[in-house]
């Protein structure tokens, strides 16, 4: 089972994306297993892809919303029920974070009550805090 990052499958979606080729090549590789992501995975996925680029343009909300249909049939999404509360509340207490740190601690709480060892992403440095209760998988691993 592996846990993919919200940036992970951005760069999926964008094909002028810099890391594009690596973020297909590493969900493709991942197809035998469950691929899992998370409400909070799919709510940040909205957010970056309706805010405006550098250049001004855009996804079309239509777009992004066909996306998120798309990837809620194509992987396991896990919910974020009270554990998942009790497991963030235990990690800070162990590993403390504060401000956006926090959303990656829901991710990792997450992963552990759902039984998922794996995190797929491109923010390694963001994780490794969390290495003794995960292991991460750097998107880099598929470039080219």
């Amino acid at each position: 089972m592996v846990f993919v990052d919200t940036n992970v499958l951005v760069y999926a979606t964008l094909a002028n994306a810099p890391r594009h080729r690596a973020a297909v090549s590493a969900l493709e590789a991942h197809l035998g297993q469950p691929r899992w992501i998370s409400r909070q995975v799919l709510r940040e996925y909205l957010a970056v892809l309706t805010r405006p680029a550098s250049d001004g343009s855009a996804v079309p909300l239509a777009t992004v919303l066909e996306q998120v249909e798309l990837l809620q049939r194509a992987f396991v999404v896990a919910d974020e029920d009270a554990r998942v509360g009790t497991e963030l509340c235990r990690l800070v207490a162990t590993v403390p974070v504060a401000g956006k740190q926090v959303h990656d601690t829901i991710i990792v709480a997450t992963m552990l009550v759902h039984g998922i060892g794996l995190l797929l992403t491109n923010n390694v440095e963001d994780f490794r805090r969390y290495a003794h209760w995960i292991e991460i998988v750097p998107l880099d691993r598929w470039a080219s």
